[in-house]
């Protein structure tokens, strides 16, 4: 670890880390660097990183996008039944409402 790392900090330095990291100095850049414990991550381990395996995550967002997919397929269906019934009333009303020129009206 001496070799990726650097020396081990001591003193206050080695509070530099947070979380239960371990610290360390690289003494070439002249800066501090942590190795964080498995549940954490961040510069100073600061951030909690919550222990989901990627196959079930993986798993979880092709439902999540196989349910989005198939609810805008359905408003699309709806949508086209409902245009096309709507179209379809306005031709029939439309038939209906036309004078019929042909029929002879007898006279009185």
């Amino acid at each position: 670890m001496m070799a990726e790392h650097g020396a081990p900090c001591d003193g206050w330095e080695a509070t530099y880390c947070m979380n239960g990291g371990t610290c360390y100095k690289i003494t070439s850049m002249d800066t501090l660097s942590c190795v964080c414990n498995d549940n954490y991550k961040g510069s100073r381990c600061e951030q909690f990183q919550f222990l989901i395996g990627s196959s079930k995550a993986e798993q979880a967002g092709l439902i999540g996008a196989l349910v989005i997919v198939a609810l805008l397929i359905l408003v699309v269906l709806a949508v086209i039944v409902y245009f096309t019934h709507k179209m379809l009333k306005a031709r029939k009303q439309r038939q209906q409402s036309q004078p019929e020129y042909w029929k002879v009206k007898p006279r009185v």
